[in-house]
């Protein structure tokens, strides 16, 4: 059995993983999906990760998995749980002292959304979510998911310096979603192995694929813990 510590991106809550959770928990497996904070404007990215630490009971180890802007958390909580492995799943990298508001144009995210937008005829960037977000998600499904949206990440978390030093000292593994209409896949790569040294894997789906391939994304994770328990 291992664990699995899920860290939702913005706008979500634990809820964004629980058709991934119900198949990681079928397989016999832990599953630890906390809702970060919201609608604290004081709230920094420490104090989102101590709210997935204190969910985890004290725990050390396991499998930790930040999605989209929880990878700017998942580092974090990875270095305080000494986990196992960390996971970024279509996931933002950050440099140490970087802001969220400042990795979007460190990166040059914009003119690789205007690049792709160009090469797929506007379906990335999309300002309708069931196109550039939701597509290959069931519609009800996608409507409850944006009903549930909130007010999170807060000013003060997008505004500080991440704090970490260094990246954790732990095995790490990225995956792009070939379909993100989002992040666009090419521009993912390149970042994880320019920030990581990483060569990332790559799974067929959209931004949102813990809603839209739940199988598929339990199966990645599950290797990649076995991985880690050889090494």
């Amino acid at each position: 059995m291992a664990v699995f510590i899920l860290v939702h991106g913005a706008g979500d809550t634990g809820w964004s993983w629980h058709r991934l959770a119900a198949v990681l928990r079928q397989r016999g497996h832990e599953v630890i999906a906390p809702d970060l904070p919201g609608d604290d404007d004081s709230l920094t990215l420490v104090d989102y990760a101590d709210a997935v630490v204190a969910a985890t009971g004290g725990r050390r180890g396991g499998v930790v998995v930040g999605h989209s802007f929880g990878g700017f958390t998942a580092p974090i909580v990875a270095e305080k749980l000494t986990a196992d492995a960390l996971v970024m799943l279509a996931a933002m990298i950050p440099l140490p002292g970087e802001s969220p508001d400042e990795w979007w144009s460190n990166t040059g995210f914009a003119a690789a959304v205007e690049a792709q937008a160009a090469r797929d005829g506007g379906l990335t960037g999309s300002d309708d979510p069931f196109v550039g977000f939701y597509h290959d998600v069931p519609r009800g499904l996608a409507e409850e998911a944006m009903s549930r949206e909130r007010a999170h990440p807060s000013a003060a978390s997008m505004a500080a310096p991440w704090p970490l030093t260094a990246w954790p000292s732990v095995p790490t593994r990225f995956v792009v979603c070939t379909e993100d209409r989002f992040f666009p896949q090419a521009f993912l790569r390149a970042l994880a192995r320019e920030r990581l040294g990483v060569v990332a894997d790559e799974i067929q789906a959209s931004h949102c694929v813990a809603l839209s391939r739940p199988e598929e994304l339990a199966s990645m994770l599950v290797e990649y813990s076995v991985e880690a328990r050889r090494s």
